[in-house]
C-alpha cells in the first residue's frame, strides 16, 4: 500500500489574457503546506477503480485512475483527507494527480508528473497546480501558444497541456493567514462564461502585470523581501483578469480581502476565490489577524481561517 499527500496551491494572477504576441495564460502561484489531500492506495482484485473513504472527489479520482489503469487491473483508493472544491486551492488538479500518481506507482508506469497531467487533462490554463504537485515552491509558468489553445478558457475546459515553467524558487518561511469561507467560487459553465465575457484583456494591463511579476514579485522571492512581495501581490489584484474577477466577488470576500490587506504586507484572492490569503512575518500578529478574520467569517458565511506556510517540495509518496 502507498500513501500520497498532495499540497494545495494559491493562484495569484494570470499574466496574459490578451494573446496579441502569440501566447495566452501564464501565471504566478504558490504551493501551500496545508491544507492537503491525502489518500492511500493498493492493488485490488478484479478490474476497475474503487474509491473509499471521503467521497468529495470520488468521480474525479475514478476518471483519473481509469485513464491510466492497465487493462484488466484494479485499484482501491481510500481518501483520508480533503479540502473544499471550487474555493481557489486547486483541488481539481491535486485530486486528479493524486489518483493518477497512485496508479503510476502501484503499476510501475514510470510516467512523469507532466505526463500524468496530460493524461488526466489538467493544466490547460495554469501550470501552477501541476508544478506544485511535482516540486512545490513559488512558480511562474509561460502559458500556451494561442494557436494551440484556440481561445480563452479555464483549465477544466481546455485540452492544452500544462504550460512551461519559467521560474520556480523556494519560498521564504513567511507566515500566511488564509481565510476559507464556507462558500464556492465560480466554476463550470459560469467560469467559462466569465472568460468569454472579459477576454481579451487590454494589452496595456498585460504589460503592467508582466512588469510587476518579473521586476518585483520574482526578485522579492529570491531576496526574501516581504515588503516588495506584498506590494506586488496587492498590485496584481487591481489589474488584468483579477480586476475583472473582483467585480463579481461577493461583498464578504471584498471585505475580508480589504481587511487582510490593511493588516498584512499583502493579500489577494486565489483564482476565482473565495479563499483569501495574506503574508505576515510575526507569529503573534498572524494569530491576531486569524482571530479577527475568523470573527468576520462567523458573522457572514462561516468557514475557517488557518495559519500556514509555503511548501517547497511536491506531493509526498511513500509506502505504508
Amino acid at each position: 500500500m502507498i500513501e500520497i499527500t498532495t499540497p494545495s496551491r494559491i493562484h495569484m494572477t494570470l499574466i496574459d489574457m490578451n494573446g496579441e504576441i502569440g501566447r495566452v495564460d501564464g501565471g504566478a502561484g504558490l504551493t501551500l503546506s496545508s491544507p492537503n489531500i491525502k489518500i492511500t492506495a493498493e492493488e485490488a482484485e478484479g478490474e476497475g477503480v474503487i474509491i473509499e473513504g471521503l467521497q468529495d472527489f470520488a468521480d474525479r479520482m475514478k476518471r483519473a485512475a481509469e485513464s491510466l489503469l492497465p487493462e484488466g487491473k484494479g485499484i482501491r483508493i481510500n481518501v483520508k483527507e480533503v479540502y473544499p472544491a471550487h474555493v481557489g486551492f486547486g483541488s481539481g488538479t491535486q485530486s486528479s494527480l493524486a489518483a493518477a500518481a497512485a496508479v503510476n506507482e502501484l503499476y510501475g508506469l514510470n510516467k512523469s508528473v507532466r505526463e500524468l497531467a496530460i493524461a488526466v487533462k489538467r493544466g490547460g490554463t495554469s501550470g501552477i497546480g501541476v508544478t506544485a504537485f511535482e516540486r512545490g515552491g513559488f512558480i511562474v509558468d509561460g502559458g500556451h501558444r494561442f494557436k494551440d489553445k484556440g481561445g480563452f478558457m479555464p483549465s477544466a475546459a481546455s485540452p492544452a497541456p500544462p504550460g512551461p515553467v519559467l521560474f520556480r524558487e523556494d519560498f521564504p518561511e513567511w507566515d500566511m493567514v488564509v481565510a476559507i469561507p464556507k462558500d464556492k467560487g465560480m466554476h463550470d459553465q459560469a467560469e467559462i462564461d466569465t472568460f468569454k465575457k472579459f477576454c481579451p484583456i487590454p494589452i496595456e494591463e498585460v504589460r503592467e502585470i508582466a512588469h510587476v511579476v518579473l521586476m518585483q514579485m520574482m526578485p522579492a522571492v529570491i531576496e526574501k523581501d516581504i515588503v516588495s512581495f506584498g506590494a506586488a501581490v496587492n498590485h496584481v489584484q487591481t489589474v488584468g483578469f483579477n480586476k475583472r474577477e473582483s467585480l463579481i466577488w461577493p461583498d464578504f470576500v471584498k471585505n475580508i480581502a480589504s481587511f487582510m490587506r490593511s493588516r498584512s504586507y499583502g493579500a489577494g484572492v486565489s483564482s476565482f476565490g473565495p479563499v483569501v490569503y495574506s503574508f505576515v512575518d510575526n507569529k503573534s500578529e498572524a494569530r491576531q489577524l486569524q482571530a479577527e478574520v475568523q470573527e468576520m467569517l462567523n458573522e457572514s458565511v462561516g468557514g475557517s481561517v488557518i495559519l500556514t506556510k509555503a511548501k517547497n517540495t511536491g506531493a509526498e509518496i511513500s509506502k505504508v
